[in-house]
C-alpha cells in the first residue's frame, strides 16, 4: 500500500489515491510487473470532443461510458480502453482514474531511453488541451504541485511528454505546452528532457 505524508504529516496518499483529488474508478487498468518502480511521468494533453473543453466526455472515455452518437468523432474512439492516472482540468481541478500503484492504459506503444511499455514504470497525467491553444495557468500550478507530491512518493527520475515516449504517433502535450513553467522540477529529475 502507498502511502505519503506531507511536511506536517497528514497523510496525501492512500492505497496509491492522491487524498486531494477527486476519485472516479477507471476499469482500464491492471496490476504492473512485479519489481517495477514508478519511475517516469508521462504528460498528456486530451480534449473531448476535439478542440473542445469543459464536458464530461474525457470522464466517460475514461469509464469505458462515451456515447459513440455524442459526436462524430465518439464512434471512432468509443471502443478504447484507455485512462490515466489523472486528469487536470482547465480551471485546475484534479481527478484521479487509477491508483498510482497499478497500471494506467496511457502510453499505448512507447519506449523512453530503451525501455519498451511505458505503462509498466510510470504515471499519465492528462491536461485538458489539445496541440493548438494554450494551457491554462491553474492547469500549470496544479500540475507542479502534483508532480512534487509523486517525485516525493515515487523514485521518478524523467518527466516527459506523450510524443517523447512515441515520437511520430503522438504529439502531446504540444507546443503551446510550456515546459519551462517546469523548470524547477525538471532540474531535480536525473535522465530528462
Amino acid at each position: 500500500m502507498s502511502q505519503g505524508r506531507d511536511g506536517k504529516g497528514r497523510e496525501i496518499f492512500t492505497a496509491g489515491w492522491l487524498d486531494a483529488a477527486r476519485r472516479i474508478d477507471s476499469p482500464n487498468c491492471d496490476e504492473r510487473p512485479s519489481g517495477e518502480s514508478i519511475s517516469l511521468i508521462v504528460v498528456h494533453a486530451i480534449s473531448l470532443p476535439p478542440l473542445q473543453f469543459g464536458s464530461d466526455d474525457v470522464i466517460r472515455f475514461f469509464t469505458n461510458s462515451l456515447d459513440p452518437a455524442g459526436h462524430p468523432y465518439f464512434s471512432q474512439i468509443a471502443t478504447l480502453r484507455v485512462s490515466a492516472h489523472f486528469f487536470i482540468r482547465r480551471d485546475g481541478e484534479l481527478i484521479q482514474f487509477v491508483s498510482c500503484d497499478q497500471r494506467a492504459w496511457h502510453a499505448g506503444v512507447s519506449c523512453w531511453q530503451g525501455r519498451e511499455r511505458c505503462n509498466d514504470f510510470s504515471l499519465g497525467i492528462e491536461l485538458e488541451g489539445c496541440d493548438e491553444q494554450p494551457f491554462e495557468d491553474a492547469q500549470y500550478a496544479q500540475l507542479i504541485a502534483l508532480v512534487e507530491a509523486l517525485c516525493a512518493r515515487y523514485p521518478v527520475s524523467a518527466l516527459v511528454g506523450h510524443s517523447d515516449i512515441a515520437p511520430g504517433r503522438k504529439s502531446d502535450p504540444g507546443p503551446f505546452f510550456l515546459w519551462n513553467r517546469l523548470a524547477p522540477l525538471n532540474d531535480s529529475l536525473a535522465g530528462n528532457r
